[in-house]
């Protein structure tokens, strides 16, 4: 059996004197929206997955989680999203999957303050269970390798180890594979839709391109790129045609993910601030800008 892990025995990693506590003792972390600036389906495995290459570009728009470290093992979502048991949240899963793989004597108390869309492709719920896995592994001081907490959290999701990858990448597989992959500096107007799109239901749908031909990092142009999954979504939700087709007055324009957020990219701030500023009363927009890396990436070592 593991070792039994006491938290408080612990002396304080120097990297959390970055996130003092507040007098409650609650820490707050970020957790970084991400852009997919394409999206190939190159092929079908045996068992139904779907092979793909993306390049996934780290974005300033963050959710943050609040985390307090308990004495108990309970773990305690303070503040659920209306209609979810807080027990099928990602970052209660989360943290009960640290917890019982690192054999954690404590538990942990939880808040999240939401900022990106839920259902935009945006990662926003993979990026919460990431930042509350490399926030804990600094609290609980459990010290896993970054490979190690990567491998866990591809049992919560796709899209979760990329966060705790914590680099922009160009990612093959299934989405298990990465390259660190630098993108320039960019802005981007970024539309929500305000409708929900079923990744399920995009990839079961026969109208999905699923034979792009496989390009490689090194001969890399993004502008010669597409994502397979929008004319399906397009198809789907009309709504998401809409904003592809107001936007693309401004630039090339294309949906993230299996959407609905789609974007452009601007020269500037203040082309992307004009691009929002401008939009129909009905469109929810914003500008958000590149980042390098996740602000917690070092909370796991190599």
């Amino acid at each position: 059996m593991a070792t039994v892990i006491h938290p408080a025995s612990l002396p304080e990693s120097a990297l959390l004197a970055h996130f003092p506590p507040s007098p409650e003792g609650w820490r707050s972390f970020p957790a970084p929206a991400k852009l997919n600036l394409f999206l190939h389906i190159i092929g079908r495995r045996a068992d139904g997955y779907h092979l793909l290459q993306s390049v996934f570009q780290l974005v300033d728009l963050n959710d943050t989680i609040e985390l307090r470290v308990r004495t108990d093992q309970d773990v305690v979502h303070h503040n659920p999203l209306p209609g979810v048991d807080p027990q099928d949240d990602l970052t209660v899963r989360a943290a009960r999957l640290l917890q019982q793989h690192a054999n954690i004597s404590a538990g942990v108390d939880i808040r999240v303050e939401k900022r990106i869309p839920m259902g935009g492709g945006m990662g926003g719920g993979s990026s919460d269970a990431a930042t509350v896995l490399l926030a804990l592994n600094q609290l609980w001081g459990v010290k896993l390798s970054r490979q190690a907490l990567m491998t866990l959290g591809l049992k919560l999701g796709a899209d979760v180890p990329f966060f705790i990858f914590g680099r922009n990448a160009f990612v093959e597989g299934v989405g298990e594979i990465m390259s660190a992959y630098d993108t320039p500096d960019a802005w981007f107007a970024v539309l929500h839709p305000q409708v929900h799109v079923s990744t399920p239901a995009i990839f079961k749908d026969e109208r999905l391109t699923r034979n792009t031909p496989s390009i490689t990092m090194r001969g890399l142009n993004v502008a010669a790129t597409r994502n397979d999954l929008q004319a399906v979504a397009m198809s789907q939700q009309p709504r998401i045609a809409e904003c592809l087709k107001w936007l693309s007055q401004f630039g090339p324009a294309r949906m993230t993910g299996s959407g609905s957020c789609v974007f452009t990219i601007c020269a500037s701030q203040s082309d992307a601030d004009n691009v929002i500023s401008s939009t129909p009363e009905e469109m929810t927009g914003f500008a958000i800008r590149s980042i390098a890396q996740h602000k917690l990436r070092e909370f796991a070592s190599e």
